[in-house]
């Protein structure tokens, strides 16, 4: 019933499987990717026509983790998989990067790529899974896809890299590295590293290129055996005739709108030229061809941007290709916000915010690996008005997601630890103006704000954008590119690092890739731009901030015993929310003692350490301290001295004259100072008031002669008839008071006494 087909190969210490022809037969290609005990399902479906009209090619890639497949019920209402995470938008530009380049010009049937996790076992990523099953269906199933290509994983620990190493490896070593590759060329890299030098990083992604190639082997082998046959595409018309007519009508109108450096007044010379093309082909009868004698008008442009780089080292705004645009950065600007910072580099400006908060504010996730909180976000806008357009507003696109986690991944390396520094924080980047990297006008603004807000990082982060001209064997690379050097070029390669290494790579080519020599160029061109960028952000920040914002929140840790943490916790939490709502601070402990006290206000974060220090701290004979009486007996007075400790002060220790009744002296609720007199082995406290100046706090000299003990004689025992005390046993005694010395009363009886007050 199945015509099976399935290709194995061991790749970094396990067996990689792709198999077709048993699941989802009537996609056009469909891949099982097996991968560990990680399994991933990729279906490619086409569309056998174009729409009419449609002028661009529109692939879809779409990644989806199912719960089921490590075994848990998504969380929510409604207890299934709802709209895309994070983790997933990512995944899905992950794989449509290094894809999207390789289908020929002029191909635009739709196309869906859907992949599906169906198994996870905790330890092999399925990001790499999935991209190895998408690059392997569309392989196979007949679309003009110029692949395949390989993905893979690379970790650096202890100077060595790491094939597809698990999570818990990534987090142990120094860089986190995809790459996704022909055989012959790299396409695309994403990293994350702790300050690496250009030349580990390049080795990184030449080692993840070699595992490519082998990837890339197999998936050969498995579409000799199952693919479909490749599609017919009709040949591309020649245009040369009609691209000379194009030149000869408005060539001239955009070599001058080029080398104009004003943003706005070259926009405006260029659609004055568009306009003119179009009224140059205004009487074409056939849609097709009109729309395709206006994509020349493109094909135009980038000719003469390309052949002006490569010729004459001619930029669109006169600069050199090495030269960064001018930069102003300033800080402190928002006066409520904790740590803010305006970042201008030409015509590319970012408003950046930094905000702490405490634990509570971290933010949780629900993933396959269960759920998990991160004390580090940052967030990036991209409105409309930056670019000088109208559109839609407010919503949170793939293209925001993506950058947001690139400028997050260049920062997270140089931040604190949280033992260091226990706050949650988010970093907020609205982009005001763009042409030009506006992801690393984010890391720029961002790492400014943080160091405003007062967050200790390691080493400020500055990151640049780099372009590539390339025509045959001749390139040029560009240092902080354009908006339309973007376009017109052919590749975007973003690198963000400290003065001591790169912390972030990222890397998508055009063209059908770069060579090793091509990305070491880069490499070092824009380690000298990151520089000159440190340099001029340091002119308005040099070194982070030594005090916190008076808005933030000051956070005080504290490390008590495990067997304490029942006492500052209290029964069903009652000792803790009365320190909460008493001080106004904020608490946090956790399992192993550590508290963690929070509040904009230093009085209230004291207020509380020292109730909790009180709770904790063993009281001291000797030791003077301040109390509140919380209930009153005949015989005395308790009082609670160390928030947590209640101990007894005994009439007779209230004054030194004779005190009739307890309640002349004291109420509940009032302030008293006491000494502790006593801690009897059972941990009862005895108390004193009499020998402290209840104004001052001062220790009193004690005037009152010694206490002599009274002479008693044998007591009785219990069951028999002698003593001092009729035996409680005998049936027939005198039940008279307790003890014939005594002078009655409850506040005399050592029955109604501590036992620490009961003369032997």
């Amino acid at each position: 019933m199945f015509d099976v087909k399935k290709v194995e190969m061991e790749w970094g210490g396990k067996t990689l499987t792709l198999e077709t022809g048993r699941i989802a037969r009537q996609a056009d290609g469909a891949v099982l990717a097996t991968y560990g005990e990680t399994v991933v399902l990729c279906a490619v479906t086409a569309a056998k026509s174009v729409k009419e009209g449609q002028d661009f090619f529109p692939l879809t890639v779409h990644y989806q983790e199912k719960f089921s497949a490590a075994g848990r019920i998504p969380g929510g209402f409604f207890k299934r998989e709802g709209r895309a995470t994070e983790k997933e938008t990512l995944t899905s530009r992950l794989i449509d990067r290094p894809v999207r380049p390789l289908f020929p010009e002029g191909f635009y049937n739709e196309i869906n790529v859907i992949c599906q996790v169906l198994s996870y076992d905790g330890e092999t990523e399925p990001d790499i899974v999935a991209m190895v099953a998408a690059s392997a269906a569309l392989t196979i199933s007949g679309v003009p896809f110029m692949g395949p290509i390989g993905g893979a994983r690379v970790g650096y620990k202890d100077g060595e890299y790491q094939l597809n190493p698990s999570m818990e490896e990534v987090g142990e070593g120094e860089l986190d590295l995809v790459v996704a590759a022909t055989p012959d060329a790299v396409m695309m890299v994403e990293s994350e590293a702790k300050e690496l030098s250009e030349d580990v990083m390049l080795g990184a992604v030449m080692f993840a290129h070699d595992a490519c190639r082998e990837v890339a082997g197999a998936i050969i082998d498995l579409a000799e055996q199952a693919a479909n046959d490749p599609w017919e595409l009709e040949p591309l018309e020649d245009k040369e005739a009609l691209k000379a007519r194009l030149t000869d009508h408005i060539g001239a109108d955009l070599e001058a709108a080029y080398k104009l450096t004003d943003k706005q007044e070259r926009q405006d010379a260029i659609n004055a030229a568009r306009e003119k093309a179009r009224d140059l082909f205004e009487d074409e009868e056939d849609p097709a061809a009109y729309l395709g004698a206006l994509k020349l008008v493109k094909k135009l442009e980038s000719a003469i941007v390309r052949g002006a780089i490569l010729k004459d080292g001619a930029r669109i705004d006169g600069r050199k290709t090495d030269e960064v645009r001018p930069i102003e950065a300033m800080v402190g600007l928002l006066p409520r916000t904790h740590g803010s910072a305006l970042f201008t580099r030409g015509e590319t400006q970012a408003i950046c915010t930094t905000t702490l908060g405490t634990k509570d504010a971290e933010q949780m996730i629900d993933g396959l690996d269960g759920l998990s909180y991160s004390n580090f976000m940052l967030h990036y806008n991209f409105p409309p008005y930056s670019v000088g357009e109208v559109g839609r507003f407010g919503f949170t696109g793939r293209r925001e997601t993506g950058h947001g986690k690139l400028a997050w991944r260049a920062l997270k390396p140089v931040l604190p630890e949280f033992d260091d520094f226990p706050y949650t924080i988010r970093v907020l980047s609205d982009i005001t103006e763009s042409n030009g990297s506006s992801s690393m006008a984010t890391v720029c603004g961002g790492s400014l704000s943080m160091m405003d807000a007062g967050v200790p990082l390691k080493r400020p982060v500055s990151g640049i954008a780099m372009g590539l001209i390339l025509e045959g064997d001749d390139y040029a690379i560009l240092s902080d590119i354009l908006g339309d050097e973007d376009h017109l070029g052919d590749m975007d390669f973003k690198v963000a690092g400290t003065e001591e290494g790169i912390t972030s790579l990222q890397m998508d080519i055009k063209v059908a890739g770069i060579t090793k020599d091509i990305m070491a160029d880069a490499l070092k061109q824009a380690k000298g731009g990151r520089a000159h960028i440190l340099g001029e952000m340091a002119k308005a920040l040099g070194s982070v901030r030594a005090e916190l914002s008076e808005h933030a929140p000051r956070i005080e840790t504290l490390q008590i015993s495990k067997e304490k943490i029942r006492d500052v916790i209290g029964t069903g939490g009652k000792v803790i929310r009365e320190i909460v709502a008493e001080t106004g601070a904020k608490v946090d402990i956790d399992d192993e003692g550590l508290i963690k006290i929070s509040s904009s206000d230093l009085t209230q974060i004291e207020a509380a350490k020292a109730w909790i220090e009180g709770i904790v701290e063993e009281a001291e004979v000797g030791k003077i301290y301040t109390g509140k009486v919380v209930n009153i007996v005949d015989f005395g007075a308790f009082v609670n001295f160390m928030g947590g400790k209640d101990g007894l002060v005994h009439v007779s220790e209230m004054k030194n004259e004779r005190v009739e009744k307890v309640t002349d002296v004291v109420a509940e609720g009032d302030e008293v100072k006491v000494k502790v007199l006593e801690i009897d082995p059972r941990g009862k406290v005895r108390l004193s008031m009499r020998v402290v100046d209840q104004e001052t706090g001062e220790e009193l000299e004690d005037t009152r002669p010694p206490r002599e003990k009274r002479e008693r004689g044998p007591r009785r025992g219990r069951g028999g008839d002698g003593g001092g005390r009729r035996g409680r046993g005998n049936r027939n005694s005198d039940r008279r008071g307790k003890g014939d010395d005594d002078k009655g009363g409850k506040d005399a009886d050592p029955d109604h006494m501590p036992a620490f007050l009961q003369e032997d």
